[in-house]
């Protein structure tokens, strides 16, 4: 039996964790400005690297991957009512779900938050691996030969459904059917906030990271 205090509580305990604003917080602090106003105008990783330099990008995207990340594996396990709680994935991915949701419309800033890939990561992390590995390979792969963040990000959505697709059929790391429906899910939002990227990618006008273009320069 599920509690549906617990599950509120739950859900909107993760929404507030997700909406720590964490590239607005990291960049007054480090710069004394606010990172909306700056580069790409997103208050997400990709922007805090271009804004604030490597190392404060690291530190936004490390902590936005763990917003995720506690979500899902901690604050789901809360228990306040005392009623007992199935040992099942739903709860997991509503509190994941909220966490990335926060990260996206923040309510501490106007509901204008980032684009969901570090936060989504630390969710799919502590929930589903084997399937982050596979994405995270994809994204990996796009990066270093596009330099396009954006396109790495959605090629690691398609992945994702497709990984966790694969571990369905056979029969690996507990994958059920309410992950392979969260799983078209979180790739159709990740999809739909990247949709200006998407169009500027159509143009031709998205803008890209040189250095990391590894295989380009080898070529």
């Amino acid at each position: 039996m599920i509690s549906m205090v617990n599950i509120v509580v739950i859900i909107i305990l993760s929404y507030l964790i997700g909406s720590i604003p964490t590239s607005i917080i990291v960049c007054k602090i480090i710069k004394g400005i606010d990172i909306r106003n700056y580069g790409s105008g997103n208050a997400g990783g990709t922007n805090s690297f271009r804004v604030m330099g490597w190392k404060a990008g690291i530190l936004v995207v490390a902590v936005d991957i763990f917003k995720g990340f506690a979500a899902a594996a901690w604050v789901s396990r809360l228990n306040i009512s005392g009623v007992p709680t199935e040992n099942g994935i739903l709860v997991p991915i509503l509190a994941g779900a909220a966490a990335v949701l926060g990260h996206c419309f923040t309510i501490f800033a106007h509901f204008k938050g980032g684009k969901g890939i570090a936060t989504s990561t630390g969710v799919l992390l502590a929930l589903f691996p084997i399937a982050l590995l596979v994405s995270a390979a994809a994204f990996a792969a796009v990066l270093t030969s596009s330099g396009y963040v954006s396109l790495s990000s959605l090629t690691a959505a398609v992945a994702f459904p497709i990984a966790m697709i694969t571990l369905y059929l056979l029969n690996m790391d507990n994958i059920g059917l309410v992950a392979l429906v969260f799983s078209f899910i979180i790739a159709a939002f990740i999809f739909y906030t990247h949709r200006s990227n998407i169009k500027r990618l159509i143009a031709g006008k998205e803008s890209r990271f040189e250095r990391v273009r590894v295989f380009a320069r080898k070529s």
